[in-house]
């Protein structure tokens, strides 16, 4: 495993980090603790020493379960998790409706008050069984709450040493221009993979002119891009990915296609399709880490042997140039 410097911050991560969404099962047709357990602590041991969750990934569910995998071995862990979208108090700006993982209905919020972020920081440390958090991130931005607000709160908790790092997601250079009036912030989390790459137009650019990190959130496309996706898999109601228009058998189809086509690159490595491109995403300039979600320890196995692979700049070119030649998935 290669590790990072995490922006300007003092934290180094490793090129493969762990993205705990579905873990708390939410969106993710539900949980299976003891397997995630098990990944997280299988993938620790390979190196994948970073793990990213949140409060709303599974309603707690999701710290609570990261907990449990890193006791005992918090010292060798970076734990990141986020604040901002509240699920138990109804402020802030609606996000959207969804439901739990017991079928309850949730409203989402964007909340990033004061008050909010120090409620929610408590009940993270509580959840995570942890007395500081190492990167705590804005999940989203928040337009009902100043940034010189938000960005005050979390340096009161870095100075009583409740978290490390202050980070964002989601934010625009705009954005993070605000916060950075105010203080240091070492990452920007984004979404980014070789189908999706918006960032590339602004956000990148910012952060690499900034030295600000990048943990680069679905790097596989949510597992469109390890090839396992067929056109006919059948995804259930609690499933993010079964209205998705990303997802639709005939965008599975092209997506395989051009799989295909990368087949003669991915053996010149030895690597499967999601190694490939987590390679080729951890290999674009000024990206830090990727956030590879697994829900079971071979998967955490196939991410981790990602961040040993090198790919020549040509094919990391022709990579690119097969991606482009999709077109828009929608």
């Amino acid at each position: 495993m290669r590790y990072r410097m995490l922006g300007r911050g003092n934290l180094r991560v490793p090129v493969i980090s762990f993205g705990a969404w579905a873990v708390g099962g939410w969106l993710w047709g539900g949980p299976d603790d003891e397997a995630a357990v098990r990944a997280m602590q299988r993938g620790i041991d390979l190196g994948v020493t970073c793990i990213d969750t949140a409060p709303v990934y599974g309603m707690g569910h999701s710290e609570r379960v990261v907990g449990r995998a890193i006791a005992g071995r918090r010292d060798h862990v970076i734990v990141a998790t986020k604040c901002g979208l509240r699920w138990d108090a109804e402020d802030g700006q609606h996000y959207f409706d969804t439901t739990d993982n017991e079928g309850n209905p949730r409203r989402i919020f964007r909340n990033l008050r004061p008050e909010s972020i120090c409620h929610e920081c408590e009940q993270s440390l509580k959840r995570l069984g942890v007395e500081t958090i190492d990167l705590y991130q804005c999940h989203w931005p928040d337009p009902t709450t100043p940034i010189d607000d938000t960005m005050e709160a979390l340096l009161s908790l870095q100075h009583e040493g409740k978290i490390r790092e202050i980070g964002v997601s989601n934010f625009t250079p705009d954005l993070m221009r605000q916060c950075m009036k105010k203080g240091r912030i070492a990452s920007n989390q984004p979404k980014y993979n070789a189908l999706e790459r918006d960032i590339e137009k602004e956000v990148l650019p910012f952060c690499r002119v900034n030295d600000i990190g990048i943990l680069a959130y679905s790097p596989l496309a949510q597992g469109l891009l390890t090839g396992k996706v067929g056109p006919d898999r059948v995804f259930p109601e609690n499933d993010l990915r079964s209205n998705k228009a990303m997802f639709s058998p005939e965008n599975r189809r092209r997506v395989l296609d051009m799989l295909e086509t990368a087949r003669p690159v991915a053996e010149k490595y030895d690597a499967t399709f999601g190694q490939l491109f987590l390679a080729w995403t951890v290999a674009q300039p000024g990206v830090t880490t990727a956030l590879a979600g697994a829900r079971n320890e071979a998967q955490v196995e196939e991410n981790a042997h990602a961040g040993d692979i090198r790919l020549s700049e040509e094919d990391i070119a022709a990579i690119r140039r097969l991606v482009e030649g999709l077109g828009a998935l929608n």
